[in-house]
Protein backbone atom coordinates (compact mmCIF):
# COMPACT_ATOMS: atom_id res chain seq x y z
CA UNK A 1 0.00 0.00 0.00
CA UNK A 2 0.95 3.56 -0.23
CA UNK A 3 3.57 4.18 -3.35
CA UNK A 4 5.84 6.65 -3.88
CA UNK A 5 5.35 8.33 -7.27
CA UNK A 6 8.28 9.51 -9.27
CA UNK A 7 7.27 11.77 -12.12
CA UNK A 8 9.95 12.44 -14.74
CA UNK A 9 10.02 15.34 -17.90
CA UNK A 10 5.91 14.90 -18.36
CA UNK A 11 4.20 16.66 -21.35
CA UNK A 12 0.79 16.27 -21.86
CA UNK A 13 -1.05 17.08 -25.09
CA UNK A 14 -4.40 17.29 -26.05
CA UNK A 15 -4.04 16.58 -29.77
CA UNK A 16 -1.54 19.55 -31.10
CA UNK A 17 -1.86 21.16 -27.87
CA UNK A 18 0.70 21.15 -24.79
CA UNK A 19 -1.26 21.73 -21.70
CA UNK A 20 1.37 21.09 -19.23
CA UNK A 21 4.67 21.27 -19.97
CA UNK A 22 8.17 19.38 -19.00
CA UNK A 23 6.89 18.44 -15.09
CA UNK A 24 8.99 16.71 -12.96
CA UNK A 25 8.11 16.16 -9.34
CA UNK A 26 7.97 12.99 -6.64
CA UNK A 27 4.94 12.49 -4.62
CA UNK A 28 6.06 10.91 -1.07
CA UNK A 29 4.34 7.84 0.15
CA UNK A 30 1.73 8.07 2.85
CA UNK A 31 1.20 11.84 2.38
CA UNK A 32 -0.67 14.51 1.17
CA UNK A 33 0.61 16.08 -1.85
CA UNK A 34 -1.44 19.29 -2.83
CA UNK A 35 -1.47 20.87 -6.65
CA UNK A 36 -2.32 24.57 -6.40
CA UNK A 37 -2.51 27.41 -9.07
CA UNK A 38 -4.67 29.48 -11.43
CA UNK A 39 -7.67 27.75 -13.23
CA UNK A 40 -6.26 27.06 -16.66
CA UNK A 41 -2.99 25.86 -15.68
CA UNK A 42 -3.28 22.15 -16.00
CA UNK A 43 -3.71 21.03 -12.23
CA UNK A 44 -6.62 18.46 -12.94
CA UNK A 45 -4.97 17.57 -16.40
CA UNK A 46 -1.97 16.48 -14.74
CA UNK A 47 -3.45 14.72 -12.04
CA UNK A 48 -5.32 12.83 -14.56
CA UNK A 49 -2.31 11.44 -16.01
CA UNK A 50 -1.49 9.94 -12.66
CA UNK A 51 -3.98 7.39 -13.33
CA UNK A 52 -4.05 7.03 -17.09
CA UNK A 53 -7.35 9.22 -16.97
CA UNK A 54 -5.85 11.36 -19.31
CA UNK A 55 -6.15 9.08 -21.97
CA UNK A 56 -9.48 8.42 -22.04
CA UNK A 57 -10.14 11.57 -24.01
CA UNK A 58 -9.79 11.52 -27.84
CA UNK A 59 -6.63 12.67 -29.11
CA UNK A 60 -4.93 12.76 -25.42
CA UNK A 61 -1.11 11.71 -24.99
CA UNK A 62 1.39 11.97 -22.60
CA UNK A 63 5.47 12.14 -23.03
CA UNK A 64 7.41 11.12 -20.42
CA UNK A 65 7.39 8.91 -17.22
CA UNK A 66 5.35 8.38 -14.20
CA UNK A 67 7.15 5.74 -12.37
CA UNK A 68 5.75 3.72 -8.96
CA UNK A 69 8.01 2.32 -6.94
CA UNK A 70 10.00 2.77 -10.30
CA UNK A 71 7.63 0.88 -12.88
CA UNK A 72 6.65 3.32 -15.54
CA UNK A 73 2.54 3.27 -15.87
CA UNK A 74 2.85 4.01 -19.29
CA UNK A 75 5.06 1.42 -20.48
CA UNK A 76 3.19 -0.14 -23.62
CA UNK A 77 3.19 -3.46 -21.16
CA UNK A 78 1.09 -2.15 -18.98
CA UNK A 79 -2.80 -1.91 -18.73
CA UNK A 80 -4.41 0.95 -18.07
CA UNK A 81 -7.35 -0.22 -16.34
CA UNK A 82 -5.05 -2.07 -13.72
CA UNK A 83 -3.42 1.21 -13.18
CA UNK A 84 -6.83 2.44 -12.49
CA UNK A 85 -7.04 -0.49 -9.54
CA UNK A 86 -3.84 0.69 -7.72
CA UNK A 87 -4.83 4.86 -8.30
CA UNK A 88 -8.29 5.68 -7.43
CA UNK A 89 -9.82 8.61 -7.95
CA UNK A 90 -12.46 10.74 -6.61
CA UNK A 91 -13.90 13.87 -8.49
CA UNK A 92 -14.79 17.14 -8.12
CA UNK A 93 -18.88 16.32 -7.42
CA UNK A 94 -20.32 14.05 -5.53
CA UNK A 95 -20.91 11.12 -8.61
CA UNK A 96 -22.87 8.56 -6.77
CA UNK A 97 -24.37 6.48 -9.34
CA UNK A 98 -28.16 7.47 -8.98
CA UNK A 99 -30.14 3.81 -9.11
CA UNK A 100 -27.28 2.59 -6.93
CA UNK A 101 -28.16 1.60 -3.17
CA UNK A 102 -25.28 2.99 -1.14
CA UNK A 103 -24.01 -0.97 -0.50
CA UNK A 104 -23.78 -1.41 -3.98
CA UNK A 105 -22.12 1.92 -4.75
CA UNK A 106 -19.60 0.91 -2.70
CA UNK A 107 -19.09 -2.14 -4.22
CA UNK A 108 -19.66 -0.78 -7.79
CA UNK A 109 -15.32 -0.69 -8.53
CA UNK A 110 -15.26 -4.41 -7.87
CA UNK A 111 -17.90 -5.57 -9.94
CA UNK A 112 -16.50 -3.60 -12.68
CA UNK A 113 -13.18 -5.82 -12.27
CA UNK A 114 -15.15 -8.65 -11.93
CA UNK A 115 -14.57 -9.68 -8.27
CA UNK A 116 -16.53 -12.27 -6.79
CA UNK A 117 -17.55 -12.18 -3.73
CA UNK A 118 -19.78 -14.14 -1.25
CA UNK A 119 -22.80 -12.24 0.79
CA UNK A 120 -20.54 -12.04 3.90
CA UNK A 121 -17.80 -10.51 1.99
CA UNK A 122 -19.58 -8.05 0.63
CA UNK A 123 -20.79 -6.95 3.64
CA UNK A 124 -17.61 -6.65 5.56
CA UNK A 125 -15.90 -4.72 2.60
CA UNK A 126 -19.27 -2.26 2.47
CA UNK A 127 -18.42 -1.71 6.28
CA UNK A 128 -14.99 -1.19 6.31
CA UNK A 129 -15.07 1.00 3.08
CA UNK A 130 -18.06 3.26 4.81
CA UNK A 131 -16.22 2.86 7.91
CA UNK A 132 -12.91 3.82 6.28
CA UNK A 133 -14.52 6.90 5.26
CA UNK A 134 -16.35 7.67 8.43
CA UNK A 135 -19.75 7.38 6.34
CA UNK A 136 -20.87 3.88 8.27
CA UNK A 137 -22.41 5.54 11.89
CA UNK A 138 -24.66 7.93 9.55
CA UNK A 139 -25.90 5.12 6.87
CA UNK A 140 -25.75 1.49 8.74
CA UNK A 141 -29.16 1.37 8.90
CA UNK A 142 -30.28 2.53 5.24
CA UNK A 143 -27.18 0.76 3.17
CA UNK A 144 -30.21 -0.06 0.70
CA UNK A 145 -31.08 3.62 0.13
CA UNK A 146 -30.17 4.65 -3.05
CA UNK A 147 -26.84 6.75 -2.70
CA UNK A 148 -28.16 9.52 -4.41
CA UNK A 149 -30.52 10.23 -1.40
CA UNK A 150 -27.54 11.42 0.89
CA UNK A 151 -26.36 14.89 1.48
CA UNK A 152 -24.02 16.25 -0.53
CA UNK A 153 -20.95 16.00 2.06
CA UNK A 154 -22.34 11.80 2.71
CA UNK A 155 -22.56 11.44 -1.19
CA UNK A 156 -18.50 12.52 -1.87
CA UNK A 157 -17.93 10.41 1.21
CA UNK A 158 -19.11 7.59 -0.33
CA UNK A 159 -17.40 8.42 -3.33
CA UNK A 160 -14.36 7.92 -1.09
CA UNK A 161 -15.26 4.68 0.41
CA UNK A 162 -16.23 3.66 -3.30
CA UNK A 163 -12.91 4.29 -4.30
CA UNK A 164 -11.07 2.57 -1.00
CA UNK A 165 -13.29 -0.40 -1.39
CA UNK A 166 -11.05 -1.36 -4.33
CA UNK A 167 -7.75 -0.98 -2.36
CA UNK A 168 -5.50 1.25 -4.03
CA UNK A 169 -2.60 1.86 -3.70
CA UNK A 170 -2.63 6.15 -4.38
CA UNK A 171 -6.05 8.13 -3.96
CA UNK A 172 -5.94 11.58 -6.36
CA UNK A 173 -8.75 13.55 -5.79
CA UNK A 174 -10.09 16.63 -8.04
CA UNK A 175 -11.26 19.49 -5.68
CA UNK A 176 -13.28 17.30 -3.45
CA UNK A 177 -14.78 19.72 -1.72
CA UNK A 178 -15.48 22.50 -4.27
CA UNK A 179 -18.84 21.72 -4.33
CA UNK A 180 -19.95 21.53 -0.40
CA UNK A 181 -20.72 23.45 2.55
CA UNK A 182 -18.23 24.52 5.58
CA UNK A 183 -19.26 21.57 7.73
CA UNK A 184 -18.74 19.09 5.24
CA UNK A 185 -15.60 20.22 3.73
CA UNK A 186 -14.01 20.02 7.28
CA UNK A 187 -15.20 16.03 7.70
CA UNK A 188 -13.32 15.34 4.20
CA UNK A 189 -10.19 17.65 4.90
CA UNK A 190 -10.84 15.48 8.44
CA UNK A 191 -10.88 12.49 6.85
CA UNK A 192 -8.04 13.05 4.19
CA UNK A 193 -6.14 13.36 7.05
CA UNK A 194 -6.82 9.87 8.88
CA UNK A 195 -6.56 8.38 5.34
CA UNK A 196 -2.91 9.37 4.55
CA UNK A 197 -1.70 6.82 7.18
CA UNK A 198 -2.86 4.24 4.44
CA UNK A 199 -2.55 6.04 0.78
CA UNK A 200 -0.70 8.38 -0.98
CA UNK A 201 -2.96 11.18 -1.65
CA UNK A 202 -2.87 13.97 -4.43
CA UNK A 203 -5.26 16.83 -4.06
CA UNK A 204 -5.80 19.41 -5.92
CA UNK A 205 -7.31 22.23 -4.47
CA UNK A 206 -8.44 26.28 -5.11
CA UNK A 207 -8.57 26.67 -1.87
CA UNK A 208 -5.30 28.08 -0.20
CA UNK A 209 -6.43 27.31 3.34
CA UNK A 210 -7.11 24.16 2.46
CA UNK A 211 -3.91 22.99 1.28
CA UNK A 212 -1.87 24.35 4.29
CA UNK A 213 -4.43 22.69 6.36
CA UNK A 214 -4.47 19.23 5.11
CA UNK A 215 -1.22 18.59 2.65
CA UNK A 216 2.18 18.15 3.87
CA UNK A 217 3.72 19.13 0.50
CA UNK A 218 2.57 21.33 -2.22
CA UNK A 219 3.33 22.12 -5.94
CA UNK A 220 2.87 25.36 -7.69
CA UNK A 221 1.36 25.44 -10.91
CA UNK A 222 1.32 28.69 -13.22
CA UNK A 223 0.53 29.38 -16.76
CA UNK A 224 1.85 32.29 -18.90
CA UNK A 225 -1.39 33.03 -20.63
CA UNK A 226 -4.06 31.76 -22.64
CA UNK A 227 -2.81 29.05 -25.24
CA UNK A 228 0.25 28.60 -23.21
CA UNK A 229 1.24 25.07 -21.36
CA UNK A 230 1.40 24.65 -17.32
CA UNK A 231 3.88 24.42 -15.73
CA UNK A 232 5.30 23.48 -11.92
CA UNK A 233 6.63 26.60 -11.04
CA UNK A 234 8.03 25.46 -7.56
CA UNK A 235 7.30 22.32 -5.04
CA UNK A 236 8.83 22.16 -1.32
CA UNK A 237 7.22 21.71 2.41
CA UNK A 238 3.72 23.44 2.28
CA UNK A 239 4.90 25.41 5.36
CA UNK A 240 8.22 26.49 3.26
CA UNK A 241 5.89 27.29 0.16
CA UNK A 242 3.12 29.39 2.22
CA UNK A 243 5.95 30.88 4.54
CA UNK A 244 8.66 31.19 2.28
CA UNK A 245 8.17 30.24 -1.79
CA UNK A 246 11.18 30.84 -3.14
CA UNK A 247 9.95 32.20 -6.75
CA UNK A 248 7.56 35.59 -6.56
CA UNK A 249 5.13 34.38 -8.66
CA UNK A 250 3.91 31.82 -5.84
CA UNK A 251 3.90 34.78 -3.36
CA UNK A 252 1.53 36.74 -5.22
CA UNK A 253 -0.50 33.81 -5.67
CA UNK A 254 -0.51 33.04 -2.29
CA UNK A 255 -0.81 36.61 -0.99
CA UNK A 256 -4.12 36.39 -3.68
CA UNK A 257 -2.87 39.04 -6.13
CA UNK A 258 -4.21 37.26 -8.58
CA UNK A 259 -5.61 33.63 -9.22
Amino acid sequence: MAKRIDINNLNVYYSDFLAVEDVSLAIEPKSVTAFIGPSGCGKSTFLRTLNRMHEVIPGARVEGEVLMDGVNLYDARIDPVAVRRHVGMVFQRPNPFPTMSIAENVLAGLKLNNRRMSKVEAAEVVESSLRGANLWEEVKDRLDKPGSSLSGGQQQRLCIARAIAIKPDVLLMDEPCSALDPISTLAIEDLISELKSSYTIVIVTHNMQQAARVSDRTAFFNIAGTGKPGKLIEMNDTSTIFSTPSEKSTEDYISGRFG
